[in-house]
């Protein structure tokens, strides 16, 4: 009995063909937990579907993948002076957002983030004169620019991008390579006929994996039922039964990831509403849980164990069967499924 991640196949590879014409070159992101599937198994996919790099997050995921996937590793998190040394082959690239991290990769693999309007990370315009001398001691790979998903303002996202491509063109640096991150495939066709001497290769993760939510589906298997009736005590706080009905017992608890959950950017009143409803509920330990039943998203009886959810099924719906699995809805990236399972 486990929580299974159950994946259509056919479906979820012609999503990624569909990206992957869209976005030629695209740079396949594999990070975190591999976006709910693992690293081996996106590794795998983009072999399949001929990627000659894929991006992780971070040096020690880049060790972890190596032997899984034979192409360049492009480790996104920059470089930081003293950072813990981890040994990467030489197809390992690094991102580097200071002129001090250049001059600290003698002999690596670069590519150069500039500070986008996300203000994260990068270099600065006044950093770009002296990078002449630091990127001679590096094999530069490109350059790379990390932009926000949401434009509050109107502003356009093809002219930052435009406007950092001008700056390093003053500035007299090597541009056959510009990495990108959340641009349109219009957009990105904008800027290819804007600058035909460069390479601009999308880092892509999110839409690549996760762009078709029906090709993925998580299911929790029901392990036990018992029928209580209105004040019936049960569970670790022995609080009272809501009403008759039945304690479900389902597959997924906190060690998969059930019941986290990522602080929300609330715009307008409707969603701040629901916000201020939720938290109303929740002093009143009327908690949501993310499983299915016969239509319906359940309530949590009580607060997710470990391995398991208990779920509160009320009287007037069919109790469900010892072996029956419930739909879950659950966000990939903070997911840890016990099998995956290909149909």
């Amino acid at each position: 009995m486990a929580l299974t991640l159950y994946i259509d196949t056919a479906r979820w590879r012609a999503h990624q063909q569909s990206v992957v014409q869209q976005f030629p070159g695209i740079v396949p992101v594999c990070k975190g937990n591999g976006y709910g599937f693992g690293h081996e198994r996106l590794a795998d996919e983009a072999a399949r579907f001929g990627s000659d790099i894929l991006a992780v997050g971070t040096t020690y995921e880049a060790a972890r993948i190596k032997d899984f996937f034979s192409g360049d590793l492009l480790v996104l998190t920059p470089f930081r002076l003293g950072e813990e040394p981890v040994p990467l082959p030489d197809r390992a690239i690094r991102s580097v957002s200071s002129v001090e991290g250049v001059r600290g990769l003698v002999g690596a693999r670069v590519v150069i983030e500039v500070m986008s309007t996300m203000k994260r990370h990068g270099i600065s315009e006044e950093d770009l004169p002296k990078l002449h001398a630091a990127i001679e001691d590096v094999r530069l790979e490109g350059f790379a620019i990390h932009l926000p998903l949401d434009r509050t303002d109107g502003s356009d996202a093809v002219q930052e991008v435009a406007g950092w491509m001008d700056r390093l063109n003053a500035a007299r640096l090597p541009l056959h390579t510009m990495f990108v991150s959340h641009l349109k495939a219009d957009e990105l066709a904008r800027l290819r006929q804007q600058y035909p001497q460069t390479r601009f290769r999308a880092r892509i993760g999110t839409r690549l994996w996760l762009g078709d939510h029906d090709a993925t589906q998580y299911r929790g298997a029901v392990l036990d039922v018992t029928r209580v009736t209105k004040g019936d005590r049960f569970g670790y706080r022995q609080q009272k039964a809501p009403g008759d009905g039945h304690l479900v017992v389902v597959a997924g608890g906190t060690s998969h990831g059930v019941g986290l959950e990522a602080p929300k950017t609330m715009n307008g009143m409707m969603p701040r509403a629901k916000g201020a409803a939720r938290a109303g509920l929740a002093t009143m330990n009327r908690n949501l849980s993310p499983f299915v039943w016969a239509g319906k998203q359940r309530w949590f009886a009580e607060p997710p164990h470990m391995q398991v959810s208990i779920l509160f099924v009320p009287g007037d719906a069919p109790a469900p069967q010892v072996g029956d699995e419930l739909v879950a809805h659950l966000r990939h990236t903070t997911t840890q499924f016990d099998r995956m399972l290909d149909h």
